[in-house]
């Protein structure tokens, strides 16, 4: 594995971005730094350092208030909502992406990388078309398992939007405790033959690992429906 690029100084960030924006000062740096649209790290004594998203996100910032002359109040907004793993919008209206997305895949303008996901129930709601009753019935059989501080995840969009499917054959959520019950038999089967992995492969063992465990399952539930009666 290639090691990671050597963070830069303020004055390098700069440099590296001379060619696309020739203008581009400290001060104005340092001034987006101020207005909370960058983070970068600081070295014991202070001095800044900028990762390769760092870089990456004053670029994005930088392109939308020259291409779509956003204010900052818009470019905060869409950050904010990037960082929540949302799909920004030019409106200021995040969009919860949609569910089978390659996480992978960079987004339309290929540099504003999105955080994990995170949303509030209203905004599951709506990104599923469920009503917020069938959102708290399926946290209520287990369906659904939000955070601490309230926010649903990736894989809770992903419950959702099939609960959401499933609804349209008559399953409600309190029909669907018995698939909760079964990922939850399936992620301690899974949790103890892996245990034991460690150091270099071990993630992609994991992985590998849940990925036929989920072959298995899709393939005992189309069997069984395909059994002769």
């Amino acid at each position: 594995m290639a090691p990671a690029p050597r963070p830069l100084s303020i004055g390098a960030v700069v440099h590296a971005l001379a060619d696309e924006f020739p203008e581009l000062t400290i001060s104005k740096v340092r001034f987006l730094e101020t207005e909370g649209l960058l983070s970068p790290a600081r070295t014991g004594s202070g001095y800044r350092q900028y990762a390769k998203a760092d870089v990456d996100r004053l670029r994005w910032v930088l392109r939308m208030q020259r291409d779509r002359f956003w204010p900052l109040t818009a470019i905060r907004e869409a950050l904010e909502a990037a960082d929540r793993g949302l799909d920004p919008a030019a409106a200021g209206r995040a969009a919860v992406p949609d569910p089978a997305l390659d996480p992978d895949l960079p987004d339309d303008d290929g540099l504003l990388a999105r955080g994990p996901l995170r949303i509030s129930a209203g905004e599951l709601a709506e990104a599923t078309g469920l009503s917020a009753a069938e959102v708290t019935a399926l946290g209520e059989h287990g369906l659904l398992r939000p955070h601490p501080d309230g926010s649903y995840r990736a894989d809770d969009l992903r419950a959702a939007t099939a609960a959401a499917g499933l609804a349209r054959y008559g399953l409600e959520a309190r029909h669907l405790r018995v698939v909760r019950a079964a990922a939850d038999r399936e992620s301690g089967l899974l949790e103890q033959a892996t245990a034991s992995l460690r150091g270099a492969g071990a993630a992609e063992a994991r992985s590998e690992a849940l990925r036929l465990v989920l072959a298995l399952h899709a393939a005992l539930v189309r069997g069984g429906l395909d059994a002769p009666s």
